[in-house]
Formats: C-alpha cells, structure tokens, sequence
C-alpha cells in the first residue's frame, strides 16, 4: 500500500493512493487504520485519508479516518491536506475545486506553489439539534456541565462536526489532557465530541489547546480553528478576522455575518511512505 505523508501545523495525515487515482472505492477496516496509524507498530499518523473523484467527475469525494479507526465527518487539516496531494498529483490546478465529506461539501484552493491552502468549510451553527447536544433544542452557549468535580463553562458547535469550546480555563497541554478525554466521551455529547481551550488575546486572535475526538491530543486543528473562532464572535470578544494561535502555528480565520468560514493554513509534504502487507499480520499488543 502506497501512501503520501504530509503535516498541516504538525498534525500529519496519510493520503492513500493508488494505481488509480481517479477512483475514491478503496475501504480500510477499523484494524487496519489503527495497526496503519501507530507510531510504533504502523506508519504513524493523526489519519488517514481516502478520496479521489466522485461518480459525476465534477468533484472529489474524501473519507477521513481517525487514528483509533473512527471516521471523522470533517476535518480542516485533512481536507487541505488532501487538496495539497491533489495538486502534487497534477489532478487540480490553483483554481478552486469541491472536495465532498460526509460533514458536507466544501470547497478548496491550493495556493503559493502549494504550501497554502484556503478552504470555504462551510457554516457553524451553535444548535444543540445539529451538533448534537442532548437536551431541549437551543443554541448552546455559556452552559455549564460538572465533570471531574469541577464546573466547566463551555459552548458548543459544529461544522459538519461536534465541538466543545471550553471558557475560562487554564489553556494548556495538561488541561487538555486532564479534561479533553472526560468531554470527549460525557453523555451530553452522543456522537462523542472534539474539544477546545479557549483564550482570547484580542479581538483579531486567540490560542487553543486541542483534544479531538478519535485522535487525542493535537497539535493544530482547521475545524477547531473555526468553531473555536465562531464562538469567539459570536459571544463579541472577537472581530470576523481571527488568527488562531495553537502549539503547532496559526490558522486564519474569516467568519461572514451567516457565520459562513474561511479558512487559510499551510501543508507540508514529508514524503511518500509504503506499507508492506507483514505490518498488518501483527497484531497490536492489548
């Protein structure tokens, strides 16, 4: 199995490929993206992402896994990621193209020669509906939930993803860890949720800390980058332009009045990466 590397702030993706590029029918078992995955008994990586053209040859289709074989209906990083192998294999140009998740339809436009891609991630919504969010509908803003014995003021979000945006906490990589894994699995959450710590600098930028669903601890997220942000504004700490600051770089972020985003990061290749069969026979020690 042949397989492109690339990072995006630091969290790295594995795009399959194969003999033919123009097909996205190639399916992994949930064993195979978590033995694929490891850092020590695989190739390494946050995911893996399998896409190519869809059936009307007007767009690509993508499927993003995370590493403990869950799939991720959207992922920031993975999609420019994505857009970037799509350039290195010369299947789209710097015009703008439309790659389909199952978080939605987004669209995408590699630029600077490929190490810049802005990608319109489509709109957030704060409803407990759509995120989802147990209990009455409404939009889910300034709640409170106990967890660990503690009170934790969060909102929440999705963009075709759930996300829990932590206030008033200490933003650091331990906190993320102490609490990132308790929201990620609390009852109020039904599809499990992504997590971020929330510290506004100023009106044009903020810093998280990040705890994703499927994934754990990370070093940089587009779709926490936008819901992160979106909260930001919504609760008017922040203006619609927001550089969003995490351990492994910056995000940009453009939030229109429908709350439609924009967002622009860089990806880097690492190199192309082959997997021999033997890996899979190996099974993972409990």
């Amino acid at each position: 199995m042949e397989f492109l590397k690339y990072h995006a702030l630091g969290n790295d993706y594995l795009v399959l490929t194969s003999e033919n590029p123009e097909s996205a029918e190639v399916e992994l078992t949930v064993e195979q993206v978590r033995q694929i995955c490891h850092r020590n008994f695989g190739l390494g990586s946050d995911g893996i992402l399998v896409g190519g053209k869809d059936s009307s040859g007007n767009a690509f289709r993508l499927t993003i896994f995370n590493p403990d074989g869950s799939k991720a209906e959207k992922s920031g990083n993975g999609i420019r990621i994505f857009a970037r192998s799509l350039w290195d294999r010369k299947m789209v140009n710097e015009s703008p193209f439309q790659i389909m998740t199952s978080g939605g339809l987004v669209s995408a436009q590699v630029e600077s020669s490929g190490k810049f891609v802005t990608v319109e991630m489509g709109s957030v919504s704060f409803q407990s509906d759509s995120i989802p969010v147990s209990g009455k509908s409404r939009e889910v803003l300034n709640e409170t939930l106990e967890i660990a014995g503690e009170k934790i003021s969060f909102c929440a979000a999705t963009i075709g993803n759930p996300h829990c945006i932590v206030l008033n906490q200490n933003v650091s990589a331990e906190e993320a860890g102490r609490i990132g894994p308790l929201l990620e699995i609390h009852p109020n959450f039904p599809n499990r949720t992504n997590v971020q710590f929330l510290e506004v600098l100023n009106r044009n930028t903020i810093r998280i800390e990040i705890w994703e669903r499927g994934a754990g601890y990370t070093l940089a997220s587009g779709s926490s980058s936008s819901a992160a942000a979106s909260v930001a504004h919504r609760l008017g700490f922040c203006d619609a332009e927001i550089a969003v600051l995490m351990p492994g770089g910056q995000i940009d972020i453009v939030i229109s009045e429908n709350y439609e985003i924009t967002m622009k990061g860089s990806v880097t290749r690492i190199g192309k990466m082959s997997l021999d069969l033997e890996c899979l026979d190996f099974e993972i020690p409990a």
